[in-house]
């Protein structure tokens, strides 16, 4: 599932409560997205526009003419996937892609070569050039994710697996009303890889000519063995404190809605307001608490999913434990301490609007770098000057 699609389907369940205004227009079949090209580099740039038919739920790729098209069967090992790639727009110019609807995925954007996949019997193996032996390890590109079903198009851009190329994400409705983020500031790209000093210098991967590539996810370093795998473990073990009390109030709209967790035996037990014992959290490891999952795990229910978002979005901002309920709304108290996530720090601190997905669960408190419109009249995504 997209970044996207599991942020609507959040949405639609914590935002239940919440009265939804009726689309004025129902959202078009395909729906243009415009990619321009901003970026002030002579490469030739490819898009591709991959994900799954949420109707159907085949894998496939969009053409340059708006048609989903399902993938070939693959093969172990993987086999290389055809090449689905659709000329980008050159510098100071701008290409028009059709997204059909019932849509999910990704629009990739490369610079210079064109991007390798590869195929399974059961699926697409993308690129992911954290790992050594990816053959797109060497190449600047990038992704944008977005869902577009009957309730709309759901577009971001996304830092939460690395950070490579300026873009920003925009929507017109069918008002005429335009919704953008994304956009970093003045030199906000060399100011991000600047940001990341010390051990975070390792998430940099440069090129062999000293170019900076990309900046990984945290998450990613720890599996690579290139960032400490105890780093959130002092911080974690200050909040998992034996007889420690902590308050949780997910729900922005609805603050009476309240859980109370204690640790006993090392456990976070929370209880509902009837004390009776609704979720429970060990530990985390700090992957864990970069990567919003395992131990801190959140289902798509209106209990555990919604304290352990806030849990997880609490800890990278470094404001559990030092307010007196969770999750704290204000961006101002974000990543003021020394043991912080300090990779999502610096893409907050580099966006015009402040907007970011420097982790899974940045959209708690609504700080993440996504637009929205039930009735969208066409899509852009702004490839940015760097």
């Amino acid at each position: 599932m997209s970044l996207t699609l599991r942020i609507a389907a959040v949405l639609l369940t914590l935002l239940g409560a919440i009265t939804v205004p009726v689309a004025s227009a129902a959202p078009p079949a395909v729906l243009p997205m415009v990619v321009s090209n901003d970026s002030g580099r002579s490469e030739a740039v490819h898009l591709y526009l991959t994900g799954v038919n949420t109707q159907t739920g085949r894998l496939g790729y969009v053409t340059a003419a708006g048609v989903f098209t399902p993938w070939p069967s693959g093969s172990i090992p993987p086999s290389p996937a055809p090449d689905v790639a659709i000329p980008g727009p050159g510098p100071g110019a701008a290409t028009t892609l059709r997204v059909p609807l019932h849509f999910s995925g990704r629009m990739y954007m490369s610079f210079g070569a064109k991007l390798r996949f590869f195929l399974t019997p059961t699926g697409l193996v993308e690129p992911a050039p954290w790992a050594p032996g990816d053959p797109n390890r060497d190449i600047l590109f990038d992704w944008s994710e977005f869902t577009y079903n009957g309730s709309g198009l759901w577009l971001n851009s996304s830092q939460v697996d690395m950070f490579s190329v300026p873009h920003a994400v925009e929507v017109t409705a069918s008002n005429g009303q335009v919704r953008r983020t994304g956009t970093l500031v003045a030199d906000g790209r060399a100011r991000i890889f600047g940001a990341l000093q010390g051990e975070w210098a390792r998430l940099v991967h440069r090129r062999s000519d000293g170019f900076p590539l990309r900046a990984i996810a945290p998450r990613k370093g720890i599996e690579l063995g290139l960032f400490p795998a105890s780093y959130f473990a002092p911080y974690v073990d200050s909040v998992w404190s034996e007889g420690r009390t902590l308050v949780v109030a997910p729900f922005q709209h609805n603050p009476a809605v309240r859980f109370t967790g204690r640790v006993s035996g090392g456990v976070l037990h929370f209880t509902d307001g009837s004390g009776a014992r609704v979720a429970s959290f060990g530990r985390p490891p700090s992957k864990d608490v970069f990567g919003c999952d395992g131990v801190l795990h959140a289902p798509n229910d209106q209990v555990v999913g919604p304290i352990a978002r806030s849990l997880c979005a609490d800890l990278n901002r470094s404001t559990l434990g030092h307010h007196p309920t969770s999750p704290v709304w204000t961006a101002a108290d974000y990543y003021t301490r020394a043991i912080t996530n300090h990779y999502s720090k610096a893409m907050h601190a580099n966006m015009v609007d402040g907007r970011a997905y420097g982790f899974a669960f940045d959209d708690v408190g609504g700080h993440e770098s996504l637009v929205h419109a039930p009735d969208p009249r066409s899509a852009r995504i702004a490839l940015t000057r760097f």
